[in-house]
């Protein structure tokens, strides 16, 4: 291995390193789930919430006499 092969061989090594501590996780694309999965699945529970909460006022309603 010539001296210039080393110096390639270290160079390399030294920048594919992390610049973070080896404790921290990387953030990933896999960690979080989409925006729009997001936000649909925000809206339902909205919408069952007021669905529900209209259905307790029918019944509570009707039962008022």
């Amino acid at each position: 291995m010539s001296d210039a092969d080393i110096t390639r061989a270290t160079t390399d090594a030294v920048t594919t390193r992390s610049t973070r501590g080896t404790g921290e996780r990387t953030r990933n694309e896999e960690d979080r789930a989409p925006m729009g999965m997001t936000i649909r699945v925000f809206i339902y529970l909205v919408a069952v919430h007021f669905i529900v909460a209209f259905f307790f006022l029918i019944f509570w309603l009707a039962g008022a006499e």
